[in-house]
């Protein structure tokens, strides 16, 4: 894997983040020099196309929550924080430096001078405040958790106070300042203002064509021409065209870019479902790159002489037990017999890279609070048995539910996954009554309004912290598990939150240490299966292509060679 790094103007030091309350903070931006390993000039110029999993919902990412929409995202806009390439580390963006006061409620955010958004509005305080105050002030549709799902599951409300939330205000205090107010410290600001759904965007252009203006019909939504066919970000490309019945998107090089500019003059983001369609492009020459190769064709690839770069695992793929169906899998002893039945380590062997690990934690060991010293599960179909007896759940029926059309990180063939613990289940006389939907056609909607007894679903990490993974998945009772049915939901939820509120970095993490062996022996609401190091394949000609654990690729510091 090529180590390329976009060098951004201006000199800046070196960032601490995350591990405690940040005090002050200042961080470099190494977003990658033109240097493509090799010891010469990175070549300009050229067109790459590049074959993603699926086509975008829309192009303006605080209304998007799937990948596709954030892999546009991440090449248009840019946010007041970045990550650093091949890193889940935070690192300058469109803020220089930030700072927060002792109690981390309130942040300054320094910002860039000479950034401009590709409508050539200049980006200054005043644009960030708007972006804020935009986010907060949703109302109607826009309140939808399957509209602002991201805002609600980091911010909480919105300006109306139906709901409490994080955000209390924005202010340009000059115009290379703005002062965000909090109305709690949590563990994971600033780094939440690195996800895609938190880019900056063009004022001018939300104003132009009416961003906000999202309509629900029955149970889906119409959005506004801006993130139809307009997005304006300052990142270094530029939206050009959607070809919505070939799935292509094609963005063009930013030659205003306020850093160094893109190497290739177009980039093309194509859809195509099927990996082995996928594989075929890349064979063909009609893709340079494609995201998900089939872990079964990684030696072959590299064998032909394609490029394959492996991210990190930074995720986790649980089986969810849902507790508001079904009261058998309300008794603990029902769901150790499920977590004693499912046998990992074969599941991982058979399914999964070389590098993938049995998950003990519902987060990779690289978060702060993993720990070791949890319940363990291992695979014993006779103990699965005995304890269906002894809680009177001999004969079990669940419904359990696996998503297709969909290739995921964590998930990297749904349905033999699925056929594998299907497998396992049934041998200790579990019976199952089988749902399978397409990924964006019903499944994750029928999984978030807990429909599922049992199911597939996993998390790829946005940012370093235990809140992003535990908190995202269990501090809101009304969530897939429905914690809120199980007596002890409530309680996970308090502890969650707790966890995440408080600013000592030790405490902290002895909290979620505390909380990981807690989840395993007590609660239980899923069973972590795996961490899965995912990957993306290239043509030999392309370089300069750093792969994210957070799926973060940047494509500016790609050549053609």
């Amino acid at each position: 894997m090529v180590q390329t790094r976009r060098v951004r103007a201006g000199r800046l030091v070196a960032l601490g983040l995350s591990t405690a309350l940040v005090l002050s903070a200042c961080a470099e931006s190494q977003r990658g020099q033109n240097d493509q390993g090799g010891g010469g000039a990175a070549k300009v110029g050229g067109t790459m196309t590049f074959a993603t999993e699926g086509a975008p919902k829309l192009f303006d990412p605080f209304f998007a929550t799937d990948g596709a929409t954030f892999r546009t995202s991440q090449q248009i806009f840019e946010g007041l924080i970045e990550f650093k390439p091949g890193t889940a580390e935070a690192e300058a963006g469109l803020a220089e430096r930030w700072s927060s006061t002792p109690d981390g409620k309130t942040w300054t955010f320094n910002l860039r001078k000479g950034a401009k958004f590709h409508d050539g509005t200049e980006f200054n305080a005043e644009a960030a405040c708007y972006n804020f105050n935009r986010w907060y002030n949703q109302k109607g549709a826009g309140q939808s958790p399957a509209v602002t799902g991201y805002w609600q599951d980091n911010f909480g409300g919105f300006s109306d106070g139906a709901k409490p939330s994080l955000f209390k205000s924005c202010t340009a205090s000059d115009p290379s300042t703005a002062v965000v107010e909090l109305t709690s410290y949590t563990s994971k600001f600033p780094d939440i203002l690195g996800l895609p759904s938190f880019a900056m965007q063009s004022p001018t252009a939300m104003k132009q064509y009416d961003a906000d203006n999202v309509v629900q019909q029955g149970e889906s939504f119409v959005y506004p021409a801006y993130g139809q066919e307009h997005p304006v970000g300052t990142g270094p490309f530029k939206f050009s065209k959607y070809d919505k019945a070939n799935g292509t998107v094609e963005l063009v090089r930013n030659d205003d870019y306020w850093g160094t500019k893109a190497l290739l003059d177009k980039l093309i983001l194509r859809a195509i479902p099927d990996e082995t369609a996928r594989k075929q492009a890349l064979q063909s020459g009609d893709v340079q790159g494609y995201d998900l190769p089939a872990p079964a064709d990684w030696d072959q690839l590299k064998k032909d002489g394609h490029k394959l770069l492996i991210r990190p695992a930074f995720n986790v793929m649980y089986l969810g037990i849902g507790q508001k169906n079904n009261a058998k899998l309300r008794d603990l002893k029902v769901r150790q017999a499920i977590a004693h039945a499912v046998d990992r380590d074969g599941l991982i062997k058979q399914q999964y890279p070389e590098g993938a690990k049995v998950a003990e934690n519902f987060y990779p060991d690289t978060v702060s609070g993993w720990i070791g010293d949890v319940q363990k599960y291992e695979y014993n179909p006779e103990k699965a048995k005995t304890l269906l007896a002894e809680a009177g759940a001999t004969g079990l029926e669940v419904t359990f539910y696996w998503p297709t059309e969909v290739t995921r990180p964590y998930m990297p063939n749904p349905r033999d996954i699925f056929g594998f613990i299907r497998g396992n289940l049934e041998a200790v006389g579990i019976k199952l009554n089988v749902v399978s939907k397409p990924w964006n056609g019903g499944y994750l909607e029928d999984v978030d309004q807990a429909k599922a007894d049992v199911f597939l679903l996993g998390w790829n990490g946005d940012y370093n912290t235990p809140d992003n993974f535990i908190g995202n998945f269990f501090s809101d009772p009304n969530n897939r598990f429905a914690t809120g049915s199980a007596t002890w939901g409530a309680q996970l939820s308090a502890e969650i939150k707790a966890a995440d509120a408080e600013p000592d970095a030790a405490k902290r993490k002895s909290m979620y240490e505390a909380l990981n062996k807690k989840l395993k022996a007590e609660y239980l609401p899923a069973i972590p299966v795996a961490h899965s190091p995912p990957a993306l394949v290239t043509s030999a000609k392309v370089s300069g292509l750093v792969a994210s654990p957070l799926t973060d690729e940047r494509f500016d510091t790609v050549s053609l060679g």
